[in-house]
């Protein structure tokens, strides 16, 4: 079998967080693409409520210490590791005391959704994709999960364009049905732009910064897209339709999805 590269970023996994759809698919998907020969490495935020010590997470000093601007602020990256030992697979997580200290994963108590999730979404997709030229490990293939994650493939095709780590990654979304119901605050399209983002990158998420227009981008610029969800959000389901020469895998049940989405990376990867 190829041993082409996978890499995995996702807003959320198990066993480090409760089961969900999105946390179980990314605890069991990056095993299975392993064990059918392809390289992995997977990605996640390093969440207040993931205790470090019940999981074993240890800091990589060489990784970290990389200070990262957003909307001219200083934000230290930290990068942290574990080991999933029955998977024989490693996790790493992105950690910030500014964004990724408090207990919850996107939304307060009170399930009022975090102000500063734009600058979280930002800090997470730049810290696993700087953190990744450091280890210099260049992905084929990076597959996305959960909007927390949506950027990546803007990032990828924009702002590391000439980037020789990244300037021949593919990149591929799953679409879950885990929408944010509170609009991003209206500066950060400005966030973007000042990473790199062009003005027409962003004529939808300038009008409107709600999940919608948020995960239009995402599919604008990913070089695959999946249907994570037996269900998803009608307007996002009618855009993937229009877009018939971006190639699709359409939802798969759970005895399905593991090899039809090893089949579709050798689609997108041309093989």
């Amino acid at each position: 079998m190829d041993s082409k590269r996978i890499l995995f970023i996702t807003q959320e996994i198990s066993p480090y967080l409760p089961e969900s759809e999105i946390a179980t698919i990314c605890r069991n998907l990056p095993q299975g693409i392993q064990e059918r020969g392809r390289e992995i490495r997977t990605f996640t935020p390093k969440y207040g409520s993931i205790n470090e010590r019940r999981n074993q997470l240890h800091e990589v000093i060489r990784l970290s210490g990389m200070n990262m601007i957003i909307d001219d602020t200083d934000h230290p990256l930290i990068i942290k590791v574990a080991s999933i030992q029955s998977a024989r697979m490693q996790v790493y997580f992105i950690d910030n005391e500014d964004f990724f200290q408090r207990k919850a994963m996107l939304c307060d108590a009170d399930g009022r959704e975090y102000e500063d999730n734009d600058e979280r979404s930002i800090f997470y997709v730049r810290g696993v994709l700087e953190t990744i030229k450091k280890l210099r490990w260049i992905p084929d293939i990076i597959h996305c999960h959960g909007w927390m994650s949506a950027l990546t493939a803007l990032y990828v095709k924009r702002m590391y364009v000439d980037d020789p780590c990244l300037k021949n990654t593919k990149v591929i979304y799953s679409i879950y049905s885990d929408e944010f119901k509170t609009p991003l605050r209206s500066g950060f399209p400005d966030k973007l732009k000042m990473d790199g983002a062009l003005d027409e990158d962003l004529v939808d998420l300038k009008k409107d910064t709600g999940f919608v227009s948020f995960t239009k981008l995402a599919i604008n610029f990913s070089d695959g897209l999946i249907q994570g969800s037996e269900s998803i959000n009608p307007e996002i389901r009618a855009y993937l339709s229009a877009r018939e020469n971006k190639p699709f895998l359409p939802y798969q049940s759970q005895d399905t999805y593991m090899d039809a989405t090893n089949k579709f990376y050798d689609e997108i990867l041309g093989l």
